[in-house]
């Protein structure tokens, strides 16, 4: 218990996995997670041993109740642009694993643990209140929406 004491107040280096999903009128879902109160794309971390692609779906159904059934690599995001510090404390650097997809089914549901809001945006309107290292990925996403859809 004191080694994760001691390891908790340094900063280290996380894997994250998360998917922009976009639906039919190329808008993007958001999620307003409940431990920043801030907008961001559905994901997190990697469990022990799993793929990212399995990841970033897992992430997506636990957190919006939908169901991705095909995905490709948008971009992988690292360094001090994705530095956050968690409510708690927790100190990380993400290397943030970004796929995109528009093949997904369910109901869209907020699932009140992560997330307390689930909502698809245009990507010109997204709000203003967007957790900080999901900004450069929201901004790549603007200019390039059209390559994919």
């Amino acid at each position: 218990m004191n080694l994760r004491k001691v390891i908790r107040k340094k900063p280290r280096n996380i894997n994250g996995a998360g998917i922009l999903l976009i639906d039919r009128d190329k808008k993007v879902l958001l999620q307003l997670r409940t431990d920043s109160n801030s907008w961001g794309i559905p994901g997190g971390c990697l469990n022990i041993g799993e793929s990212l692609e399995i990841a970033a779906k897992r992430e997506v159904y636990e957190e919006t109740g939908l169901i991705v059934d095909d995905l490709q690599l948008f971009n992988v995001y690292s360094g001090d642009e994705q530095h956050w510090i968690y409510p708690d404390g927790n100190e990380v650097y993400i290397i943030n694993n970004v796929f995109i997809s528009n093949s997904f089914h369910g109901i869209l549901k907020a699932d009140e643990i992560e997330s307390k809001e689930v909502k698809f945006f245009d990507i010109n309107n997204i709000p203003t209140e967007i957790i900080p290292t999901n900004i450069p990925i929201l901004k790549d996403l603007k200019n390039r929406i059209d390559k994919y859809f």
